[in-house]
């Protein structure tokens, strides 16, 4: 099966969870807010279909200087998809600290809901800034490109049983695994949650660097990001962040401000411009989360 079509060949699994979800917790769903997440999904596999078929080429052209060649067996692919859990780690982080990557991952942050349908909630433009560059070191190690790219696909896969509210938190499997739990905390906006528990399959990261939070208490988590979202079209939502940074580029004095625009921490300040295509980060709770998200 091509790479690109691995997701979608698992849709029929996601929307059956979708549909339990959806009958038995109306609660947590927005039908606008549900179908925009739907559209952004069919986006994005789009744009990484599209991505693949051009980018391809460079990766096997690549792959010719790699360090060795790996013959697959058990062991080389647990150390593949540990390895490409860890690199996931760093793109996720990335993504939250740096304003370029953050122009896309923001997509996946701007619902107020948290269900089953918010993994779908996914960028176009993620291989635009580049969110294949994370994935270089496993081809120059030497894994083929087709094999590299179906553990992302796979390790997508898992995270999307861990948009949800109606699982509680999961005993021991909370010190190893990225869980509902764990990632609720990663979407809330709650003080002392945010820029936390980037994990993909494996918690250990964020607890190796330093980046997780314990969940509290699930009933007080508030979802979304700290400034303007009120669109459920799905381009809006898509070009909020690029149109905030086109004017803060404009505004920007020097080359020096211009850089720090694109590449330094996402900036928490809105330009005066409508906010209806405005938008903010989930700044870090030690100098901009509010008291009020408390």
């Amino acid at each position: 099966m091509p790479v690109e079509l691995l997701l979608l060949a698992l849709s029929p699994v996601f929307f059956t969870f979708i549909l339990y979800e959806f009958l038995k917790y109306k609660q947590h769903y927005e039908l606008k807010d549900s179908f925009a997440n739907v559209v952004l999904a069919l986006m994005h596999q789009f744009a990484d279909a599209l991505a693949l078929v051009v980018l391809m080429p460079f990766f096997y052209w690549l792959h010719q200087f790699a360090f060795f060649e790996i013959e697959l067996d058990v062991a080389t692919v647990l150390i593949a998809f540990i390895l490409q859990d860890f690199l996931y780690y760093w793109f996720h982080r990335a993504s939250h600290h740096i304003h370029w990557f953050w122009a896309a991952h923001v997509v996946h942050h701007s619902s107020k809901k948290m269900n089953f349908t918010t993994a779908f909630r996914q960028s176009f433009f993620y291989p635009l800034v580049g969110m294949w560059l994370f994935w270089l070191p496993m081809i120059v190690l030497g894994f083929d490109p087709k094999f590299v790219f179906a553990v992302v696909a796979i390790n997508l896969g898992f995270q999307f049983f861990v948009h949800t509210q109606i699982v509680d938190k999961l005993g021991v499997v909370e010190y190893l695994f990225n869980t509902p739990s764990h990632h609720r905390v990663h979407h809330s906006i709650n003080k002392g949650y945010i820029d936390k528990n980037f994990a993909g399959v494996l918690i250990i990261w964020d607890k190796l660097f330093g980046t997780f939070a314990q969940e509290q208490d699930k009933s007080h988590n508030r979802y979304g990001i700290i400034g303007a979202c009120d669109s459920t079209h799905p381009w809006t939502i898509s070009v909020m962040q690029w149109r905030l940074m086109k004017e803060q580029l404009r505004t920007a004095p020097n080359l020096q401000s211009k850089l720090s625009v694109l590449f330094g921490y996402p900036s928490h300040q809105l330009p005066q411009f409508s906010t209806k295509h405005a938008n903010t980060h989930n700044t870090s709770d030690s100098t901009n989360a509010t008291e009020d998200l408390s």
